[in-house]
């Protein structure tokens, strides 16, 4: 079975994207963990969960789930 190789043309865009999404997932990980549960709008689980859901995940949290000072 032959392997399919990326073009190498997208080798550099796919690797920027994935260090956006780790650094996204990282952010907001690290942002729940240091709030305390009156300060986020649902369940600190359930947005620690939706936070590994691609770029989705960590944006929601930081627009919806934390509540403003």
């Amino acid at each position: 079975m032959k392997q399919k190789q990326i073009d190498p043309r997208l080798r550099v865009p796919l690797a920027l994207l994935s260090v956006v999404q780790l650094a996204l997932t990282v952010a907001a990980l690290l942002d729940l963990r240091g709030r305390d549960a009156d300060e986020i709008r649902g369940s600190k689980p359930v947005w620690a969960a939706a936070s590994f859901v691609n770029f989705v995940g960590p944006i929601a949290y930081f627009t919806f789930g934390r509540r403003r000072s």
